[in-house]
């Protein structure tokens, strides 16, 4: 019986280009999960969209003169592009500019506060009296008191990925003008986390077994910490209104604002489907399973602050509402050591790189090098060799011989074979088992091990091909030369299916080099023999060889 599977992506602030430490972090692995399921034939909902409403877009609006509208609006409709092009599959991407996202803010919103969850209190916050305003949590910098990090926010501190409050800061500095912020008392409205710590302490001690150690344990030692009460208001103009009368001049923060959005997106896209309560499906049956992918500095917000309010919410409207079944969340990606990061302007960028590189060899070389559990450095140098040595030399240059030489030799179709020796025999034996390996560590979020069991296959396929030559058979033993070709063509058909999450364009590709019309995943997640007689398409390279001096040119591009 098909799964339900729910699959929430993290919302990039739209506020500059989307880049390769984000791509690898959360949407590349979504992606290659998401592609998996569908080909097993299961009911996958992926949402997210661009988060409007953060003070990154506040901080660049302002330094260019602009609204955060317009910068918003520029690079919503650049992301939009951006997955288009990288082959990003949402069911539904949106933003948190909608009326359905504000209804749905305004509704758990009100739900909470009228349980006692959200309440009114007052807090301590910078006040820069240069710029005579309450200064936003991004707008105070300073350093980390809990790791000694100097360059951290008054939101979060990159370094140890602890949230903090502006007020815990030491050396407290304004963004804009350099100058230590008074703090002053400012009334706002509190989410009561510390209602639901042993709550959250009991759900995550509870069959977790398949989450990522790294995960479970900061939860679990920011619950021994203690949950301390949040404030979810700003004194701001840009963002979602508070629903209630008298705090026109407050916002919505946007950590407790945007994390709503996967439910919100999942109605719309309800909605969008002519099934207004189809979302029901994904948030309200138990069997579906939920899954969030983002980066370790968002770990606190989806595996504690948004389980409590999901946990609120669900007693509050006397609906339940499913808590995250995995929290995936990746390490960072490093340029020379330091963390890729947007509002420092330090990161490969993808709209960049896609005007000079194929999509598939970004993927390829993201989820080969994914930070699954530890940071992992972006080299070009190291892009060009697992380019060259790994997807040319060992995967391309398997599907080009083997078809190019069937191509030429057998009619343009796929050799019919004889008895199948033990030779035979073994490698397909091997790729049908690789393909349900690669299978099995794609259900686990496991996205490294599962591309490496599909190049390792290769390498055998390639090794076949070396032993049995039938460059050689051809002119010796023609009826053995038909049936290593049809022994490594079905190997390739094989392949095809475990490297396909990885490599959909390519393997679209070669799915009609192969002489197959419709989807690579139509025919699902399993091996499929080749079939005698098939035609073959004239096939191509399907990845191209690149120049070892490009990397002193892209080093060089990077500005550092």
């Amino acid at each position: 019986m098909p799964e339900k599977i729910f699959i929430g992506v993290a919302w990039p602030y739209a506020n500059g280009s989307l880049h390769t430490g984000q791509i690898v972090g959360a949407y590349l692995p979504a992606d290659i999960f998401a592609r998996y399921h569908r080909a097993r034939g299961n009911q996958v909902l992926m949402v997210s969209g661009s988060d409007r409403h953060g003070t990154p877009i506040t901080i660049r609006a302002e330094q260019e003169g602009r609204t955060p509208a317009e910068v918003a609006d520029q690079f919503h409709e650049e992301f939009v592009q951006t997955w288009e092009r990288l082959g990003i599959t949402f069911d539904l991407y949106t933003t948190t500019g909608t009326e359905n996202h504000a209804r749905t803010v305004h509704d758990i919103f009100l739900r909470l506060h009228e349980k006692g969850d959200i309440y009114k209190g007052s807090m301590k916050l910078p006040y820069c009296k240069v710029e005579e305003r309450f200064l936003l949590d991004r707008y105070v910098e300073g350093t980390c008191p809990i790791c000694g990090d100097p360059g951290a926010r008054g939101d979060q501190c990159d370094n140890c990925g602890n949230v903090l409050d502006p007020i815990d800061l030491k050396d407290r500095r304004c963004k804009f003008d350099g100058s230590e912020p008074e703090i002053r008392d400012s009334e706002h409205f509190f989410l009561r986390l510390s209602a639901y710590n042993q709550r959250l302490k009991e759900w995550l001690t509870h069959d977790k077994r398949h989450w990522r150690k790294n995960v479970l344990n900061f939860s679990l030692g920011v619950i021994e910490q203690e949950l301390r009460d949040r404030a979810i208001t700003r004194d701001l103009e840009w963002g979602v209104p508070v629903p209630l009368a008298g705090y026109d001049d407050k916002r919505v923060y946007v950590w407790f604002e945007n994390v709503i959005g996967y439910l919100s997106a999942a109605r719309e896209w309800a909605q969008r489907q002519g099934e207004a309560e189809k979302w029901r499906d994904f948030w309200q049956d138990p069997a579906c399973k939920t899954y969030y992918f983002i980066g370790k500095d968002n770990i606190f917000f989806h595996t504690l602050s948004w389980p409590a309010q999901l946990m609120s919410y669900s007693e509050a409207s006397g609906e339940n509402y499913n808590l995250p079944y995995d929290v995936p969340a990746n390490q960072y990606q490093t340029i020379r050591g330091s963390r890729a990061s947007t509002s420092r302007r330090l990161a490969v960028w993808i709209p960049d790189f896609l005007s000079r590189y194929d999509p598939d060899a970004l993927r390829y070389y993201l989820a080969a090098t994914m930070p699954e559990t530890s940071d992992s450095d972006f080299t070009w140098a190291d892009f060009v060799r697992r380019n060259n040595d790994e997807l040319v030399a060992t995967w391309g240059n398997l599907v080009n011989r083997v078809l190019t030489f069937a191509h030429r030799h057998f009619d343009r179709g796929v050799p019919e074979p004889g008895e199948l020796i033990g030779a035979d025999r073994s490698l397909l034996t091997r790729v049908e088992a690789a393909v349900g390996e690669a299978g099995d560590n794609l259900a686990l979020c496991r996205f490294r091990a599962g591309l490496e069991t599909a190049m390792a296959a290769a390498r055998e396929a390639n090794r076949y091909l070396e032993e049995n030559a039938p460059w050689k058979l051809i002119s010796e033993d023609r009826a053995r030369c038909a049936t290593v070709l049809y022994t490594a063509i079905s190997a390739i058909n094989g392949l095809k299916v475990a490297f396909y999450p990885y490599l959909p364009f390519t393997t679209q590709r070669l799915h009609g080099f192969l002489g197959y019309e419709g989807p690579v995943d139509g025919a699902g997640w399993r091996c499929e023999a080749a079939r005698p007689g098939q035609p073959l398409a004239q096939p191509e390279p399907l990845y191209r060889k690149l120049d070892p001096d490009l990397v002193e040119e892209e080093e060089a591009r990077l500005g550092i």
